[in-house]
């Protein structure tokens, strides 16, 4: 496969000729050596993508399905490649790589469906007060966007943000995570293979201060869509600012699972597991923080101890392993400092904290505190990792209350066997997502995005187009 960036329909060296190495964090092994871009190659990219605005931008919705349609044909074609690379680069366990190729797909296909119905959303009357005028809605294209994704949902993220600023008719440059780069220089490769104009689709590998922070300052960008920490989205905002940049952003979380005495209780540990442990507890949407009914508490925390004693750490190339290794040295030792400050606090270790085997790669045992304390770091600041803390209420107004207790407000989960408890907890909970009984499956269908420090925006069901979209109306006068 290709290692270098791609603008303008080719595949091109960085301009200054720097490269980088891409680790398997499972083995610590080098993968490939990238192109390294900088501003040079973000202004090669912009101008392309400028270039190609005004004739993408023309191209009617259906004929921006097929080509949707085509990457998504394309990308189920490379399905176990795909999935088998994201494992490699990433180290989530291959079982969940399949996961997400799947969703990439469906993310593709979903947007070609509202490309195609996109022009007969076009020019449509708005009834006026007055007969004497008439108006008309359009949706037009927001113009050049930035891209910029992160390195926990390699190609996934990058669906979410790709698929619907192609269906709205903008032309994108892309910066992939410079950790996990190498699916996404794989989708570019489906990508090419359909026969997009040229400069409709760019991508640059980088550092973020090098090609994020050059792409976000761009004059020729009119729109940044930013997916990453808080700290970081923030500076976004910041620099966008300077040109009065449309923004999205999806930042961090410090989500809650809420689980009632009269949850069925097998199903809530199956769900309030998956809900951390699930890549390797490095999602935005972990629910690390666990508020359990203290009457069933006790052995709540008996049922997660056996549970996360049993997961299966270790190559996630196999598919007997339910959990890989941490995504980088960075990240790894960050979620070890945590849990040596929560033993320092002399914070109750129900179970892990330590790292787990003893050659290389970046793997760290599911790791669960209780008792945690609101006001410690572990309970209030997001961690990135296989970290759940436990705290009990005895009331659903304290549930409710202690959930809300946090700067982020991005998802929640609320395991009751009590549906009108469930709808009123559901309703007073300040996130953008709640699931009900269920694990953290997400649909195309359904937006994604926080309240919050967990963002401004959202992705993803018909929202997520209309991010990349400008209303523009026409009013005339009749006669």
């Amino acid at each position: 496969m290709r290692h270098q960036h791609y603008i303008a329909g080719q595949w091109r060296a960085s301009e200054s000729g720097r490269v980088e190495p891409i680790i398997n964090p499972a083995t610590e092994d080098v993968l490939a050596q990238v192109a390294w871009g900088d501003s040079a190659d973000v202004d090669a990219a912009v101008s392309a993508a400028t270039k190609a605005t005004s004739a993408w931008s023309r191209t009617s919705g259906r004929q921006r399905a097929d080509y949707l349609r085509a990457i998504a044909l394309g990308v189920a074609a490379e399905r176990d490649n795909l999935a088998r690379l994201q494992t490699a680069n990433n180290g989530k366990p291959i079982a969940e790589s399949r996961v997400d190729v799947d969703d990439v797909i469906a993310t593709f296909d979903y947007y070609a469906g509202l490309a195609q119905d996109l022009d007969a959303a076009q020019d449509n009357p708005v009834a006026l007060p007055n007969a004497a005028f008439e108006a008309s809605l359009r949706y037009e294209p927001c113009g050049v966007v930035a891209l910029i994704v992160p390195w926990n949902f390699p190609m996934v993220t990058t669906a979410w943000k790709l698929a619907p600023a192609l269906a709205a008719g903008c032309c994108v440059v892309l910066k992939p995570s410079e950790i996990t780069p190498l699916p996404e220089l794989a989708l570019a490769e489906v990508i090419d293979s359909v026969g997009l104009r040229a400069g409709v689709f760019n991508l640059v590998v980088g550092g973020g201060a090098e090609v994020g922070a050059a792409m976000v300052a761009h004059s020729g960008v009119r729109k940044v869509s930013f997916t990453g920490s808080t700290a970081i989205g923030g500076a976004v905002m910041k620099s966008a600012a300077d040109d009065i940049k449309n923004v999205s952003l999806e930042l961090g979380g410090k989500s809650a699972a809420l689980v009632f005495a009269d949850a069925d209780i097998e199903r809530a540990l199956d769900i309030v597991c998956q809900g951390i442990f699930y890549n390797a507890g490095q999602m935005c949407s972990a629910t690390s923080r666990l508020l359990v009914e203290r009457t069933v508490a006790d052995d709540f925390i008996r049922g997660l101890k056996r549970r996360a004693e049993a997961i299966v750490v270790g190559d996630p190339m196999d598919g007997r392993t339910t959990m890989g290794p941490l995504t980088t040295r960075q990240q790894y030792r960050k979620v070890l400092k945590y849990i040596e400050q929560g033993v320092a606090a002399g914070l109750h270790r129900v179970t892990g904290g330590q790292p787990v085997g003893q050659g290389k790669g970046f793997y760290l045992a599911p790791t669960i505190f209780a008792d945690v304390p609101v006001d410690s770091p572990l309970w209030r600041e997001e961690i990135f990792g296989p970290v759940l803390c436990v705290n009990t209420f005895e009331s659903e107004q304290e549930a409710i209350s202690m959930a809300n207790q946090s700067e982020f407000g991005l998802v929640a989960t609320v395991l009751t066997g009590d549906k009108e408890r469930a709808d009123r907890v559901s309703a007073a909970l300040d996130v953008g997502l709640v699931w009900v009984n269920c694990p953290q499956v997400i649909f195309p269908q359904t937006s994604w995005g926080g309240m919050k420090k967990s963002g401004i925006g959202r992705e993803l069901g018909p929202w997520g187009m209309r991010a990349f979209q400008e209303i523009k109306h026409v009013v005339r006068c009749i006669g």
